[in-house]
């Protein structure tokens, strides 16, 4: 298979983007402070494909880690989560896996290290199935040069409805969706 052209890329990233300023503009508005406001403003965004996939670094500060100075299991929970919910920003268009991508049905995962307490990682989701209802993504947390996997997850959606007002805070992304019509099918 060919790899995606520099324009598809670049759409995919901005399909991705787009999860996160809506997400920004609901929080700003609800002045919500919940656990994953923090992983949503310092997640740093390194690469996204029009197939689904999406690749993130991300320090693990003191506010996830247990007494044992290393990343709780629950941290990993959520940061999975938003992560691998992220990764079907590409492959979104309107009334399908639009913002935020349903709910969690399933989210397993395996601890195979600890990560320690100032650890910088690397987080890479792929979507492996997506359905009008159901999804399947897997994800990894490594070190940033990939010798070192710290954990996995597979992560099972299902999706419903986006809520009406977030769509009323209106991102860029939303123009090029009602310019172009269906997005994925221009990638």
């Amino acid at each position: 298979m060919d790899s995606p052209s520099a324009t598809a890329r670049e759409t995919a990233l901005k399909a991705v983007q787009a999860i996160f300023e809506r997400y920004h503009l609901i929080a700003t508005t609800k002045k919500f402070t919940g656990f994953d406001l923090h992983i949503m403003q310092n997640l740093k965004l390194i690469e996204a494909t029009p197939d689904g996939t999406v690749t993130y670094e991300f320090r693990i500060d003191e506010q996830y880690t247990n007494l044992n100075d290393v990343m709780h299991g629950g941290a990993a929970g959520v940061i999975f989560d938003m992560c691998t919910t992220t990764a079907l920003g590409p492959l979104a268009k309107p009334g399908f896996w639009d913002f935020l991508g349903g709910v969690t049905r399933t989210l397993n995962i395996s601890y195979l290290r600890a990560i320690p307490n100032g650890t910088t990682i690397r987080i890479h989701s792929q979507v492996m199935q997506v359905g009008r209802t159901m999804a399947m993504i897997r994800g990894t947390m490594s070190s940033l040069d990939g010798k070192t996997v710290y954990c996995t997850c597979e992560h099972h959606k299902v999706s419903v409805p986006t809520q009406p007002w977030h769509l009323e805070h209106r991102v860029e992304w939303d123009g090029l969706w009602e310019k172009d019509g269906d997005v994925k099918g221009k990638l």
